[in-house]
């Protein structure tokens, strides 16, 4: 516990600085509880059905999500491993790679990211709560044609950010404790929405769809690992980080790994049977995910499981404006961690406008946004991985998080051309159905690869992150291009008392 929080105050102070070992607490296994929270969503039903329509039959659905999904949250659970070796956030443990100010990039990026998914959450949020009192009060909340108003939208859209950004504020012990009541609640209704919707599966027309070839196969893949995994990998560590510097690491990747990938596993086989039974339910998920799936319960039922929709989007959303509070601070603006939340509130406010009120198809914006950021999220946290083999075999030093000079980089050249051509390439690579993101993909492909399976399935995302994570490893191991800490800056007397910490 920290200082603050034995006076009594409930505000988290720590940001980008080492969590102090006399306030490091808890077991690996207080992880499976934050990203259970985060993932335990009907939202992952409508994953399954994404990944059903690139061209896959149920069975291979299954299959190829359950493989995206195990692949891409080890990797969270690895790069998880460095919070507790260094106390510090993701995003700042990134400057042993890139630099202080080289590590701007990436962290910018991996801001964006989380934006993008916070949007995201929080507008389906807005619009659970709004279909909601439409339902229950047609004449006051609905339009003529029985959808949301958007004067309700709106109202929803203030709530549910209220909520979150307040929460946000208080920090690390407090989000703990509630993602795991979060847990549970959630855990328990969506199994007993499994109960009412699983009745709507016709099992006799599971066989009807055709298998999709190993190319579509191998995009499914890509795709589970794109909307789930990957969007993660730039905060691993951010809640690992309170745990002591001993821990086991078996047990962060483990808990890690199991809490991100359980829920959305299970939800995606329920995904996959609902389409392949009924392929017009792909077409409606794809305007409205969760709308599309609530449609099917009872309205005893429908009331209270949109509350605990709404919350467990808005649980996901507090921990997600949480590590973009430190991806801010990790960039180096100027500015406390709750004041970044503030200023995230703004971000969000324009995004969600953009989503509900300009893009045509939530389905077309989702998937464009996952297949931009991703390019860049995958080629980091492949660097970054790499890179772990380095930051092992110096002790986790944490004054390479720190400016030049005094045991830190101002950038490392091999990370940043590694994370450069790895972005160029995958960006090259991917393709977007939203036009205004379009412009900035697909340069590499022929017509035939941007309207195929390559350009749908995001496989230029695996490629960007393999290319830059074996360039990478060429030029830091291969050719030696590895300097050491450094400290030309600091006297061997300060040297030896210890170098300023990195700053909260």
């Amino acid at each position: 516990m920290s200082v603050d929080e034995k006076k009594g105050s409930a505000i988290e102070t720590n940001g980008v600085n080492p969590v102090p070992l006399d306030e490091r607490r808890g077991k690996p296994s207080g992880l499976f509880a934050v990203w259970f929270a985060w993932n335990v969503s009907i939202l992952g039903i409508s994953y399954g059905i994404y990944v059903f329509g690139l061209g896959l039959n149920v069975w291979q659905t299954i299959v190829a999500g359950t493989l995206g999904y195990a692949i891409s949250c080890t990797m969270v659970g690895v790069l998880a491993v460095g919070g507790p070796r260094t106390g510090l956030p993701t995003l700042v443990q990134t400057r042993f790679a890139f630099g202080i100010q080289g590590n701007r990039i990436p962290a910018f990026f991996a801001y964006l990211s989380n934006m993008g998914w916070k949007i995201t959450i929080i507008t389906l949020a807005s619009t659970t709560g709004a279909n909601l009192f439409g339902k229950l009060w047609p004449g006051v909340f609905a339009d003529s044609d029985g959808s949301s108003s958007t004067f309700t939208i709106v109202i929803w859209f203030v709530l549910v950010l209220a909520v979150t950004m307040t929460v946000s504020v208080l920090g690390h012990e407090f989000i703990m404790r509630i993602e795991v009541w979060v847990s549970w609640v959630t855990g328990v209704m969506t199994v007993a929405f499994l109960g009412f919707v699983l009745p709507e599966v016709h099992w006799s027309h599971l066989g009807d769809a055709p298998a999709g070839g190993p190319f579509v196969f191998i995009g499914g893949v890509v795709m589970a690992m794109t909307m789930v995994g990957l969007g993660f990998l730039n905060y691993g560590g951010d809640f690992a980080r309170y745990l002591r510097p001993d821990t086991p690491a078996r047990g962060v990747v483990a808990w890690t790994a199991i809490g991100l990938s359980l829920p959305v596993v299970l939800l995606l086989i329920v995904g996959a049977l609902l389409v392949g039974s009924d392929p017009e339910l792909g077409a409606a998920a794809a305007a409205d995910p969760i709308g599309a799936l609530t449609d099917l319960l009872p309205m005893w039922f429908f009331v209270p499981f949109s509350v605990v929709i709404v919350v467990s989007l808005v649980s996901a959303a507090i921990t997600g404006i949480y590590s973009s509070g430190l991806a801010l601070m990790a960039v180096g603006v100027p500015l406390r961690r709750s004041a970044t939340t503030a200023f995230n509130a703004v971000v969000i406010a324009l995004g969600a406008f953009y989503l509900l009120f300009i893009s045509d198809s939530f389905l077309d914006t989702f998937q464009s946004f996952l297949s931009l950021i991703a390019v860049m999220m995958g080629t980091m946290g492949g660097i970054q991985l790499v890179d772990f083999v380095r930051q092992r075999r110096m002790g986790w030093n944490t004054d390479m998080a720190l400016p030049a000079g005094y045991g830190g980089r101002g950038g490392r050249w091999t990370a940043l051309v590694s994370l450069g051509v790895g972005t160029v390439v995958g960006l090259g690579l991917v393709t977007s159905a939203d036009p205004n993101f379009a412009k900035l993909t697909g340069f590499l492909l022929t017509k035939a690869g941007r309207d195929g399976v390559f350009g749908a399935s995001s496989l230029g995302v695996v490629i960007a992150m393999v290319i830059a994570a074996a360039l990478y490893a060429v030029l830091t191991y291969a050719l030696g291009l590895d300097p050491r800490p450094d400290y030309s800056r600091v006297s061997a007397d300060a040297r030896a008392k210890k170098p300023a910490a990195v700053e909260r």
